[in-house]
C-alpha cells in the first residue's frame, strides 16, 4: 500500500479505449447524468463502500479525510465473497433507508463500485447524490479471469466477481447520476504478481481501460496503486471535489 500518495496529478495516456488525458467525458454519458442543485442548508451525507475481501475499517483514512472537507461519512461493510451483487445491493438500499439526509453520495472501491451499480439496477429510487468509482473493474478484470480458471481462486473471489467475469454488470443501465471514475497508474499490487502479463498503465489489479466506465462524465488518472487510492491525500481530495461540482479539481 502507498498511503499519503502525493497531491499531485498524473496525466499520462491510459490504454487504448480508455479515458483520455486528465479528465475525459465519455461519448454519450451525459444522457444518463442526472444534476441535481445540492442545498447547503443540510450536510451532504457520503456513503463509503469497500471491495473484495475487506471490510469498511480499510475506508478509515479515506473517511476522515471526507469528514474534514464537511461531509457525514457513513460506512457500509457487506459480504464481498459469500452474497452475490444483488443481495448486497438489497441491504445496502436498505442501509441508505435508514439515512437521515437530503442528499447522499455514493463512493465505491473496486468490487465497491460495481455494487453501487447493482444497487441502482435493482433499486433505482434513491436520493440525489453524485457517484465515484475508485479502481473499479467496470471493464472486468484481467487477473480475476486468470485466476478464474482454478478452483481455489473461484471460491475466493465469491459470487460478486463471478457475476462480474460472466458480463452481467455490462447488462445494465448506467446510474442516472453525475459519475466519476478514478484509475490509477502506480503498477503494484498483488494482481502484478498473480499475473505478470498485465498490461501498462496499471494499477498492480486493473488496467486504466477497465477502471475507465462509459458512462462517467469524468475520469481522472492518479499516480497511485489499487490499494492504495483508498488511502492517497491526491485521492481524497478529488472525490470531494467532484461529489462538491460534479468535476474533478484541475
Amino acid at each position: 500500500m502507498d498511503p499519503g500518495e502525493p497531491g499531485r496529478r498524473s496525466r499520462g495516456q491510459p490504454d487504448q479505449g480508455g479515458p483520455g488525458r486528465g479528465r475525459g467525458r465519455a461519448p454519450g454519458a451525459q444522457a444518463h447524468a442526472r444534476r441535481f442543485a445540492i442545498t447547503a442548508a443540510r450536510p451532504q451525507a457520503v456513503v463509503l463502500i469497500h471491495g473484495l475481501w475487506f471490510s469498511g475499517y480499510i475506508l478509515w483514512l479515506l473517511a476522515r479525510r471526507l469528514r474534514r472537507q464537511g461531509f457525514v461519512i457513513h460506512v457500509f461493510s457487506y459480504a464481498s465473497v459469500r452474497l452475490d451483487l444483488h443481495a448486497n445491493a438489497a441491504q445496502l438500499a436498505r442501509f441508505l433507508d435508514t439515512l437521515d439526509a437530503d442528499t447522499v453520495h455514493l463512493v465505491g472501491h473496486s468490487l465497491g463500485g460495481i455494487l453501487i451499480r447493482a444497487l441502482f439496477q435493482d433499486h433505482p429510487r434513491q436520493k440525489p447524490g453524485r457517484i465515484v468509482t475508485l479502481g473499479t473493474p467496470h471493464g472486468s478484470c484481467r487477473v480475476a479471469q486468470h485466476l478464474n480458471r482454478h478452483a481455489f481462486w473461484r471460491r475466493a473471489m465469491g459470487k460478486g466477481v463471478a457475476q462480474l467475469l460472466a458480463g452481467e454488470p455490462q447488462q445494465w443501465t448506467p446510474p442516472p447520476r453525475e459519475i466519476g471514475a478514478l484509475c490509477g497508474t502506480r503498477s503494484f499490487g498483488l494482481g502484478r504478481f498473480l499475473y505478470r502479463g498485465l498490461p501498462r498503465p496499471n494499477d498492480g489489479l486493473l488496467t486504466v481501460k477497465e477502471s475507465a466506465f462509459p458512462a462517467a462524465q469524468e475520469h481522472l488518472v492518479l499516480p497511485v496503486s489499487h490499494t492504495g487510492m483508498m488511502f492517497s491525500r491526491a485521492a481524497a481530495r478529488q472525490i470531494a471535489a467532484f461529489l462538491n461540482a460534479g468535476r474533478f479539481d484541475r
